[in-house]
């Protein structure tokens, strides 16, 4: 194997909580992903939040001053739409949620549709009603199969506060109907293995970063991926003790991240057993 192809790596780079929170951009990410740009090392942001389009996500990062390109945005609408197009061509679709997930199943085929769908489809969206839930109940009852972009409970606001998220929202369509919802998003393979294919990365080529150990450190762990949990987000390191699994490497921040990356010139940190301590490492 030659030098370059040992050094191949790349990185699947949760947002909210890795790169901002809220409003407010978290110390190292614009650096962090200037090096990656510069230096050419493959990357994608994977995002459960299924509202926003590539494009949506992409302004929004350039607000705060991140530049990046839509190739490199992978969302759950866009790996549930991927998903839905695969097990049923040309179907349809009735869907709870916002543009993100309308625009991913149109340009995948879908006709989102009010009668009788092939799938119900849910996503994060602030326009969830009761008679929303009272269609989706009578269509999953006639037979159209449950699908969840994500399982997260909850989602951030923009003034730090939480809101129900789809995994709640998906809850009340599982207890009413007592079918269960089969989930696209993070933790499930279905999305990781997807973002990991769009890098043209292995397994073990294959780094996650993630704030959050049920789904971005989860999924990395049983996919066999690389795995950094940051705690500039929803973690704290006090946290780690209740899980049966653990992340690679914990640090604070991306900056406390980029500094290792620094040791090693920003080679495959997998590769320098110099440069990680034994699982995990804490930093700052």
């Amino acid at each position: 194997m030659t030098e370059s192809q040992t050094e191949k790596y790349g990185f699947l780079i949760d947002m909210d909580g890795v790169l901002y929170r809220g409003a407010d951009l978290l110390p190292g990410a614009g650096e962090f992903v200037r090096e990656l740009r510069v230096r050419e090392i493959p990357f994608r942001f994977l995002t459960n939040n299924s509202q926003r389009t590539r494009r949506d996500v992409i302004a929004k990062l350039a607000r705060m001053g991140i530049e990046a390109e839509e190739e490199h945005v992978f969302t759950s609408a866009m790996a549930t739409a991927r998903f839905l197009a695969e097990q049923k061509p040309d179907g349809t679709a009735f869907v709870i949620g916002e543009g993100g997930l309308l625009t991913a199943l149109h340009q995948h085929g879908y006709a989102v549709v009010d009668h009788d769908p092939d799938y119900v489809v849910v996503g994060e969206g602030r326009t969830f009603n009761l008679e929303l839930v009272e269609t989706a109940v009578r269509m999953i009852m006639g037979g159209a199969k449950l699908i969840a972009t994500n399982l997260d409970p909850n989602c951030p606001t923009a003034n730090g506060s939480l809101r129900p998220g789809c995994g709640a929202m998906v809850a009340m369509l599982e207890i009413a109907t007592g079918v269960k919802a089969f989930s696209v998003g993070k933790p499930s393979p279905v999305m990781m293995r997807a973002a990991r294919k769009e890098l043209g990365l292995s397994t073990d080529e294959t780094t996650m970063i993630g704030d959050t150990m049920e789904t971005d450190i989860l999924g990395g762990v049983q996919l066999g991926f690389h795995t950094v949990l940051v705690l500039s987000g929803g973690t704290r390191r006090e946290d780690l003790q209740k899980y049966a699994y653990r992340p690679g490497v914990v640090v604070q921040n991306l900056a406390d991240f980029s500094d290792l990356m620094n040791r090693h010139d920003w080679g495959n940190p997998w590769q320098h057993t110099s440069a990680f301590a034994p699982l995990p490492v804490a930093v700052g």
